[in-house]
């Protein structure tokens, strides 16, 4: 049986963890109905012994415990020398002898208690506690509170049942979260050409051009025209840190350069392509922002032309050699250029000059293709069969006068492949490479693939994980006579970010 001292206590805490209920309000909010007043005592020690009323073992379990709100306040009548110290009830008598004992003790003074009433409101509750507060009991198990976000813009995707409250959830997002100017929410409907979702404005402005920073690299695009996925970020740096300086990485479905660009950053020779047209001119502009002209170029085709293509033309058309990097400054302080201007010793001679180094080759076949389009990527693996082919019938780059490559020079890339599975586990890998298999018309798998592998990147849905397959392109697929798939056929279906 609780004490009337612990009941009371519990009733405050249990009135400050919850702002009142108010399911249904409607739009726009009125925060005054969040607010909630209270009344505790509190203890008005010195300011010089107030370190020594909270650092008291005894004394802290009797104060007054709110989450983000402090127990130590400044005394409004004496701010100069006073604190006051809350406590977790509103009577004298529901404090312990041994309490009252310490407070007095480490107060230096009399005992000196004083009601103490505050008000807790809308700023002081969190995103869920609101959540609650204004939906209905049965929608609030699983209430929308998690969102992505892109610069000052706030992505939520909202099942139906809570689309007659979108626009109190749209406030309620935008006014907890400060760097935030746009609340949007994903529509049903998407643009069955580029892929990207079609969105509303729940809160704030309509303001769809976004700045963001990810990988060390600037990114601007327009949100309502492109794809952006935040939640990407660890994926897009994992396989960034697969890629090696000077190596050449075809990205099919590039959007507007999440991976082209940072790869492109780091030294490597990159093609970056997207049917999107937006997407392509942002990351034409991504591009120049972050100053890689020179590593990145941009296509706006078909992923099954890009891919098609790609192996003959980065043969006959590679990059420019890579110019070395700019050599490190070293620099020197004030201090010791002074100290070594004053010394009587004799400076040591100059060091010679590193040798100038000589720029890079650039490479003549794509180490990497990235495939990052989860909802359908599998379905462009048809594009590989027969791609390399037609470099068996060029002149081999520093080959004697009609010498051709063969099969055995040519470098065999890792394809990167993102894609959903209802699996998990090891059902998982044997889902995704049947399916890659059927669409590569060859057979691939951990046994008998070099370099497969299967990452899970993120859990999108109970029943919907997304995953990276990555594989060493057979060559029986790369060279393959038998044509399944040509650039003089019709796209079979076309997509872009």
């Amino acid at each position: 049986m609780s004490s009337p001292a612990s009941s009371a206590r519990s009733s405050l805490l249990q009135r400050a963890s919850l702002p009142p209920a108010n399911p249904g309000m409607s739009f726009p909010l009125d925060k005054s109905k969040f607010e909630v007043g209270f009344t505790t005592l509190a203890a008005r020690v010195p300011a010089s012994r107030s370190r020594e009323v909270r650092d008291n073992k005894i004394i802290q379990g009797s104060f007054l415990s709110i989450p983000r709100f402090s127990s130590y306040v400044v005394d409004p009548q004496n701010p100069k020398e006073k604190r006051l110290i809350l406590l977790d009830t509103p009577e004298k008598d529901e404090l312990t002898s041994e309490v009252l004992s310490e407070l007095e003790l480490a107060a230096g003074h009399p005992l000196d208690l004083l009601p103490y009433s505050f008000t807790l409101g809308f700023d002081h509750w969190t995103t869920s506690d609101l959540m609650d507060s204004i939906l209905p009991l049965e929608l609030r198990d699983g209430a929308p509170t998690a969102f992505t976000f892109a610069g000052h813009l706030a992505h939520m995707n909202l099942k139906d049942n809570y689309l007659p409250y979108k626009y109190q959830i749209g406030e309620i997002v935008l006014h907890k979260n400060t760097t935030l100017r746009t609340v949007v929410n994903k529509l049903d409907t998407i643009d069955n050409e580029f892929r990207f979702f079609k969105m509303e404005v729940i809160a704030g402005e309509t303001d769809f051009l976004v700045n963001t920073i990810e990988s060390g690299c600037k990114f601007t695009f327009d949100f309502s025209t492109v794809y952006w996925n935040s939640r990407l970020s660890t994926e897009h740096d994992r396989l960034i840190s697969l890629f090696q300086p000077g190596q050449l990485v075809a990205d099919v479905f590039a959007g507007v350069g999440p991976f082209a660009v940072p790869a492109a950053k780091k030294r490597c020779l990159v093609l970056g392509n997207d049917l999107n047209p937006s997407s392509a001119e942002w990351m034409q502009k991504n591009r120049v922002a972050n100053k890689v002209e020179k590593s990145l170029t941009v296509s706006n085709i078909d992923g099954r032309l890009f891919i098609h293509q790609t192996p003959l033309q980065s043969y006959l058309h590679p990059f420019p050699a890579l110019a070395p990097p700019a050599p490190k400054r070293v620099r020197t302080s004030k201090t010791s250029t002074a100290n070594a201007t004053n010394s009587s010793t004799p400076s040591s001679p100059p060091k010679a000059p590193a040798p100038a180094l000589a720029p890079t080759p650039s490479p003549l076949f794509v180490s990497h293709y990235v495939m990052n389009l989860p909802g359908s990527a599998l379905e462009f693996l048809d594009a590989f069969r027969g791609s390399y082919t037609p470099l068996l019938s060029v002149q081999k780059e520093g080959g004697a006068e009609g010498e051709r490559l063969t099969v055995e020079e040519v470098e065999m890339p890792l394809v990167h492949v993102h894609c959903f599975s209802k699996f998990e586990g090891e059902e998982a890998e044997s889902d995704v490479a049947e399916r890659a298999s059927e669409s590569l018309g060859f057979p691939i798998s951990r046994a008998s693939t070099p370099d497969f592998s299967l990452k899970e990147v993120r859990r999108v849905a109970p029943k919907k994980l997304m995953f990276c397959v990555t594989f060493r392109l057979p060559r029986e697929v790369a060279f393959a006579t038998e044509r399944v798939w040509s650039p003089l056929d019709p796209v079979k279906e076309s997509h872009g970010h």
